[in-house]
Protein backbone atom coordinates (compact mmCIF):
# COMPACT_ATOMS: atom_id res chain seq x y z
CA UNK A 1 0.00 0.00 0.00
CA UNK A 2 2.78 2.42 0.92
CA UNK A 3 4.83 1.71 -2.20
CA UNK A 4 1.72 2.16 -4.34
CA UNK A 5 1.16 5.58 -2.75
CA UNK A 6 4.74 6.55 -3.56
CA UNK A 7 4.70 5.01 -7.04
CA UNK A 8 7.71 2.83 -6.14
CA UNK A 9 8.48 -0.39 -8.03
CA UNK A 10 10.92 -3.18 -7.17
CA UNK A 11 12.50 -5.93 -9.25
CA UNK A 12 13.37 -8.05 -6.21
CA UNK A 13 11.64 -8.46 -2.85
CA UNK A 14 14.33 -10.67 -1.27
CA UNK A 15 14.53 -9.78 2.41
CA UNK A 16 16.94 -10.71 5.16
CA UNK A 17 15.51 -14.21 5.64
CA UNK A 18 16.29 -15.05 2.01
CA UNK A 19 20.00 -15.26 2.89
CA UNK A 20 19.62 -17.51 5.96
CA UNK A 21 20.65 -20.66 4.10
CA UNK A 22 23.53 -18.90 2.34
CA UNK A 23 25.59 -17.94 5.39
CA UNK A 24 27.36 -21.25 5.94
CA UNK A 25 29.26 -20.75 2.68
CA UNK A 26 30.48 -17.37 3.93
CA UNK A 27 31.75 -18.91 7.17
CA UNK A 28 33.46 -21.76 5.26
CA UNK A 29 35.24 -19.31 2.93
CA UNK A 30 36.40 -17.14 5.82
CA UNK A 31 37.67 -20.18 7.73
CA UNK A 32 39.83 -21.16 4.78
CA UNK A 33 41.47 -17.70 4.76
CA UNK A 34 42.79 -18.33 8.26
CA UNK A 35 41.55 -14.92 9.40
CA UNK A 36 38.44 -16.15 11.25
CA UNK A 37 39.41 -16.37 14.91
CA UNK A 38 37.89 -16.94 18.35
CA UNK A 39 37.51 -14.03 20.75
CA UNK A 40 35.70 -14.37 24.07
CA UNK A 41 33.51 -17.11 22.65
CA UNK A 42 32.62 -15.20 19.47
CA UNK A 43 34.02 -15.67 15.96
CA UNK A 44 35.55 -12.54 14.51
CA UNK A 45 37.70 -11.07 11.76
CA UNK A 46 40.32 -8.74 13.18
CA UNK A 47 40.48 -5.66 10.94
CA UNK A 48 43.35 -3.76 12.51
CA UNK A 49 45.35 -4.42 9.34
CA UNK A 50 42.82 -2.21 7.53
CA UNK A 51 43.01 0.45 10.27
CA UNK A 52 39.54 -0.47 11.58
CA UNK A 53 39.84 -0.82 15.35
CA UNK A 54 36.61 -2.76 15.90
CA UNK A 55 36.57 -6.39 14.69
CA UNK A 56 33.79 -7.71 12.48
CA UNK A 57 31.74 -10.29 14.39
CA UNK A 58 30.80 -13.24 12.19
CA UNK A 59 29.33 -15.50 14.90
CA UNK A 60 27.99 -14.59 18.35
CA UNK A 61 28.91 -16.40 21.57
CA UNK A 62 25.65 -18.35 21.42
CA UNK A 63 26.46 -19.57 17.91
CA UNK A 64 23.97 -17.37 16.08
CA UNK A 65 24.93 -15.30 13.07
CA UNK A 66 25.02 -11.52 12.76
CA UNK A 67 23.91 -8.78 10.38
CA UNK A 68 27.44 -8.82 8.99
CA UNK A 69 27.22 -12.51 8.08
CA UNK A 70 23.92 -11.97 6.27
CA UNK A 71 25.23 -8.90 4.45
CA UNK A 72 28.27 -10.87 3.30
CA UNK A 73 26.00 -13.68 2.05
CA UNK A 74 23.96 -11.07 0.19
CA UNK A 75 27.09 -9.66 -1.46
CA UNK A 76 28.04 -13.13 -2.71
CA UNK A 77 24.55 -13.75 -4.05
CA UNK A 78 24.20 -10.34 -5.71
CA UNK A 79 27.62 -10.57 -7.38
CA UNK A 80 26.75 -13.96 -8.85
CA UNK A 81 23.16 -13.09 -9.75
CA UNK A 82 23.37 -9.51 -10.99
CA UNK A 83 27.02 -9.11 -12.03
CA UNK A 84 26.72 -5.59 -10.62
CA UNK A 85 28.96 -2.60 -11.28
CA UNK A 86 27.67 -0.76 -8.19
CA UNK A 87 25.88 -2.02 -5.10
CA UNK A 88 24.57 0.93 -3.08
CA UNK A 89 23.56 0.50 0.54
CA UNK A 90 21.24 3.32 1.61
CA UNK A 91 20.92 3.42 5.41
CA UNK A 92 21.30 5.87 8.29
CA UNK A 93 24.75 7.16 9.21
CA UNK A 94 24.60 5.01 12.37
CA UNK A 95 25.73 2.07 10.22
CA UNK A 96 28.88 3.66 8.78
CA UNK A 97 31.20 1.43 10.85
CA UNK A 98 29.17 -1.69 10.07
CA UNK A 99 29.55 -1.25 6.33
CA UNK A 100 33.24 -0.36 6.59
CA UNK A 101 33.72 -3.71 8.31
CA UNK A 102 31.52 -5.69 5.91
CA UNK A 103 33.09 -4.20 2.78
CA UNK A 104 36.57 -4.96 4.10
CA UNK A 105 35.69 -8.56 4.98
CA UNK A 106 34.02 -8.95 1.54
CA UNK A 107 37.52 -8.73 0.06
CA UNK A 108 38.21 -12.13 1.67
CA UNK A 109 35.35 -13.90 -0.12
CA UNK A 110 37.31 -14.56 -3.30
CA UNK A 111 35.18 -12.29 -5.46
CA UNK A 112 36.50 -10.39 -8.44
CA UNK A 113 37.83 -6.98 -7.40
CA UNK A 114 35.14 -5.39 -9.60
CA UNK A 115 32.51 -6.35 -7.02
CA UNK A 116 34.35 -5.31 -3.87
CA UNK A 117 35.23 -1.96 -5.43
CA UNK A 118 31.58 -1.50 -6.43
CA UNK A 119 30.30 -1.67 -2.85
CA UNK A 120 29.28 1.73 -1.55
CA UNK A 121 27.44 2.92 1.55
CA UNK A 122 25.14 5.94 1.07
CA UNK A 123 24.40 7.22 4.60
CA UNK A 124 21.59 9.60 5.46
CA UNK A 125 20.61 11.59 8.54
CA UNK A 126 17.90 10.84 11.06
CA UNK A 127 14.51 12.49 11.51
CA UNK A 128 14.06 14.68 14.57
CA UNK A 129 10.82 15.73 16.19
CA UNK A 130 10.31 19.44 16.97
CA UNK A 131 11.27 18.62 20.56
CA UNK A 132 14.74 17.69 19.31
CA UNK A 133 14.30 13.96 19.92
CA UNK A 134 15.43 11.53 17.21
CA UNK A 135 12.68 9.20 15.98
CA UNK A 136 13.50 5.72 17.25
CA UNK A 137 11.68 2.39 16.98
CA UNK A 138 13.30 1.28 20.23
CA UNK A 139 11.93 4.27 22.13
CA UNK A 140 8.57 4.08 20.41
CA UNK A 141 8.56 7.72 19.25
CA UNK A 142 8.03 7.06 15.56
CA UNK A 143 5.47 7.88 12.93
CA UNK A 144 4.73 5.06 10.50
CA UNK A 145 5.20 6.08 6.87
CA UNK A 146 1.69 5.02 5.82
CA UNK A 147 0.17 7.07 8.65
CA UNK A 148 2.44 9.98 7.74
CA UNK A 149 1.40 9.98 4.08
CA UNK A 150 -2.29 9.65 4.87
CA UNK A 151 -2.08 12.42 7.47
CA UNK A 152 -0.31 14.65 4.97
CA UNK A 153 -3.03 14.01 2.37
CA UNK A 154 -5.76 14.77 4.94
CA UNK A 155 -4.08 18.01 6.02
CA UNK A 156 -3.52 19.07 2.42
CA UNK A 157 -7.18 18.47 1.62
CA UNK A 158 -8.23 20.60 4.61
CA UNK A 159 -6.02 23.48 3.40
CA UNK A 160 -7.42 23.14 -0.15
CA UNK A 161 -10.98 23.25 1.21
CA UNK A 162 -10.15 26.48 3.03
CA UNK A 163 -8.37 28.12 0.08
CA UNK A 164 -10.46 26.89 -2.86
CA UNK A 165 -13.57 24.91 -1.97
CA UNK A 166 -14.76 25.04 -5.61
CA UNK A 167 -11.71 23.19 -6.93
CA UNK A 168 -12.50 20.03 -8.88
CA UNK A 169 -10.78 16.73 -8.03
CA UNK A 170 -9.87 17.98 -4.55
CA UNK A 171 -9.04 14.47 -3.34
CA UNK A 172 -6.64 13.82 -6.22
CA UNK A 173 -4.97 17.22 -5.79
CA UNK A 174 -4.68 16.67 -2.02
CA UNK A 175 -2.98 13.32 -2.66
CA UNK A 176 -0.44 14.89 -5.01
CA UNK A 177 0.21 17.86 -2.73
CA UNK A 178 0.37 15.78 0.46
CA UNK A 179 2.73 13.12 -0.86
CA UNK A 180 4.77 15.70 -2.79
CA UNK A 181 5.23 17.69 0.42
CA UNK A 182 6.76 14.70 2.23
CA UNK A 183 9.06 13.79 -0.66
CA UNK A 184 10.19 17.39 -1.18
CA UNK A 185 10.93 17.80 2.52
CA UNK A 186 13.33 14.84 2.36
CA UNK A 187 15.01 16.01 -0.84
CA UNK A 188 15.29 19.64 0.29
CA UNK A 189 17.42 18.68 3.29
CA UNK A 190 21.07 17.73 3.11
CA UNK A 191 21.18 13.92 2.89
CA UNK A 192 23.71 13.42 5.67
CA UNK A 193 22.18 15.88 8.15
CA UNK A 194 19.35 15.21 10.58
CA UNK A 195 16.08 16.79 9.52
CA UNK A 196 13.40 18.29 11.76
CA UNK A 197 9.87 17.05 11.15
CA UNK A 198 7.41 19.94 11.36
CA UNK A 199 3.93 19.76 9.81
CA UNK A 200 3.58 23.54 9.62
CA UNK A 201 6.79 23.84 7.59
CA UNK A 202 6.18 20.81 5.37
CA UNK A 203 2.70 21.88 4.24
CA UNK A 204 3.41 25.59 4.03
CA UNK A 205 2.34 27.16 0.72
CA UNK A 206 5.13 29.73 1.03
CA UNK A 207 8.91 29.33 0.90
CA UNK A 208 10.97 26.33 -0.13
CA UNK A 209 8.31 23.64 0.25
CA UNK A 210 6.70 21.02 -1.95
CA UNK A 211 3.27 22.72 -2.03
CA UNK A 212 4.84 26.07 -3.00
CA UNK A 213 6.87 24.52 -5.84
CA UNK A 214 3.75 22.76 -7.15
CA UNK A 215 1.75 26.00 -6.86
CA UNK A 216 4.43 27.93 -8.78
CA UNK A 217 4.46 25.23 -11.47
CA UNK A 218 0.70 25.58 -11.98
CA UNK A 219 0.91 29.39 -12.04
CA UNK A 220 3.84 29.37 -14.49
CA UNK A 221 2.06 26.91 -16.78
CA UNK A 222 -1.05 29.12 -16.73
CA UNK A 223 0.96 32.24 -17.64
CA UNK A 224 2.69 30.47 -20.54
CA UNK A 225 -0.63 29.14 -21.87
CA UNK A 226 -2.16 32.64 -21.75
CA UNK A 227 0.91 34.04 -23.49
CA UNK A 228 0.46 31.48 -26.25
CA UNK A 229 4.10 30.51 -26.13
CA UNK A 230 5.42 27.41 -24.42
CA UNK A 231 9.13 26.72 -25.06
CA UNK A 232 10.09 23.15 -25.91
CA UNK A 233 11.69 21.42 -22.95
CA UNK A 234 14.75 20.40 -25.02
CA UNK A 235 15.47 23.90 -26.34
CA UNK A 236 17.19 26.57 -24.24
CA UNK A 237 14.71 29.34 -23.39
CA UNK A 238 17.39 32.03 -23.81
CA UNK A 239 18.11 30.85 -27.36
CA UNK A 240 14.41 30.98 -28.25
CA UNK A 241 14.09 34.53 -26.93
CA UNK A 242 17.22 35.66 -28.77
CA UNK A 243 15.91 34.17 -32.02
CA UNK A 244 12.65 36.06 -31.54
CA UNK A 245 14.48 39.33 -30.84
CA UNK A 246 16.70 38.97 -33.89
CA UNK A 247 13.64 38.60 -36.09
CA UNK A 248 12.07 41.88 -34.84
Amino acid sequence: RVYDLLGSKFDSWNGEAFYSDKMNEVVDILEKTGKLEESEGARIINLEYAKIDTPCIIGKTNGSTTYATRDLAAILYRARTYNFDKALYVTSYEQVLHFKQVFEVAKLLGLDEKYTKGLEHVPFGMVQLKTGKIMSTREGNIIKLEDLLNESITRAQKIIEEKNSELEDKEDVAKKVGIGAIIFNDLANSRIKDEIFDWDAILNFQGETGPYIQYMYVRTKSVLEKAGYIPKYNEPLVKNLLDKDSMN
